[in-house]
């Protein structure tokens, strides 16, 4: 029974005060006294529940505008692009002068059964976010596999810009190999300039310091001056990026028919790196489009010391508190004494077989020598 209802009748029948009631049931006395006075005009009618909407809304846009948010957000879908209100807010704004707010266009979509509402997620304010200050300063790298027809898998090389999310390279490969990130790193080096960092995981193809044999990629980085960074292993957060330009890609992949061809699907890349960097506006970016962002600022270039590395397995490492560093060579440790002046400083190792340079991050030359195989130590010249 309505609560209004029942007191007002219980004071009429009973006598007691409308304060004396409103304070027992926790209701205010003016809201029972307009309820009391309703009965008075207007009988056993004032006592029924009314809507609480507003007689009219000045506010409310016509059904013309709700008919484009729903266009809007339809072709978006088809397109297998995101779809969500602040995206198609910016995209209303190249068609009317007067565009509904983001909350209003979620309301429309709800209106209209597009849209369910979430749970409440982590607040955005408790992220730790990393971001490049210029473009080129950093790029992000990695691979994925993508499904064509008849299960035939794919695998397509991303690389991204970490300041403005622009797309510099989206390429496939039946199977990438390093020679394939390096032809694609000078690919998009020609369109967008050199970075200053380039951010991997530590796939064989980006490094192979893990692997016994030589680091096309990561030589043909020193040798361009441009330093090389690798995320912890089973940490893909590092590289976040490039992880969530993956999930964009794919969602606009499974709205394509299957590509037939490694042709066809870089055609489908290309259109896709063409609309993401120049049409699609992203929310990090403030809803710019990577490419506005990309042109809003100076360029970093590379400033790292430019070493000629080809031929050389790369390692970095770190020199003890004793002045060594340690190699192993054909399963057996050797400890090459660079002196205790050095201790904690990170060096670049560069090995082929027995022969070893050992340089400084700026590229100056610490030891070069050939590893005597029946020494655990190698001692200072």
């Amino acid at each position: 029974m309505d609560k209004g209802r029942f007191l007002v009748e219980t004071h009429l029948r009973t006598g007691r005060p409308i304060g004396e009631l409103a304070a027992a049931h926790g209701v205010h006395r003016s809201w029972l006294y307009k309820r009391l006075a309703r009965y008075r005009r207007e009988g056993e009618a004032g006592l029924e529940l009314r809507s609480r909407s507003p007689k009219s809304t000045p506010t409310k846009y016509s059904s013309e505008v709700e008919d484009a948010v729903v266009r809007l957000r339809k072709e978006l879908v088809d397109l297998g692009m995101d779809a969500g209100a602040a995206t198609i807010q910016v995209h209303l704004a190249k068609e009317l002068d007067a565009v509904p707010s983001v909350p209003t266009i979620w309301r429309m979509l709800k209106a209209r059964g597009f849209v369910t509402p979430q749970p409440h997620k982590r607040p955005r304010s408790s992220w730790v976010r990393f971001e490049a200050d210029l473009p080129n300063e950093c790029w992000q790298a990695d691979v994925t596999h993508v499904v064509a027809a008849n299960d035939v898998v794919f695998e397509v090389l991303n690389i991204i810009d970490d300041h403005s999310r622009v797309c510099v390279a989206s390429r496939a490969f039946v199977t990438t190999r390093s020679p394939d990130v390096v032809r694609s790193l000078h690919g998009a080096a020609s369109q967008w300039g050199y970075p200053q960092s380039f951010l991997t995981d530590n796939g064989a193809i980006f490094t192979a310091s893990k692997v016994k044999g030589l680091g096309a990629m990561e030589a043909e980085l020193l040798s361009l001056g441009i330093t090389s960074k690798h995320g912890k292993p089973y940490h893909p957060q590092t590289q976040g990026k490039i992880e969530r330009f993956h999930q964009t890609l794919k969602k606009f992949l499974g709205q394509q028919d299957p590509a037939t061809s490694k042709k066809q699907l870089q055609r489908q890349l290309d259109f896709f790196v063409e609309y993401y960097n120049s049409t699609r506006p992203h929310r990090a970016l403030n809803r710019r489009t990577p490419l506005e962002a990309f042109n809003a600022r100076e360029k970093a270039v590379p400033t790292g010391p430019k070493i000629d590395a080809s031929g050389y397995r790369i390692r970095h490492d770190k020199v003890d508190i004793s002045g060594c560093v340690t190699v192993r060579h054909r399963g057996k440790l050797h400890h090459i004494g660079l002196g205790r002046p050095y201790s904690g400083w990170r060096v670049i190792m560069l090995i082929n077989g027995l022969d070893i340079r050992i340089l400084g991050l700026d590229g100056s030359p610490l030891r070069h020598l050939t590893l005597d195989e029946t020494k655990d130590y190698q001692p200072q010249a």
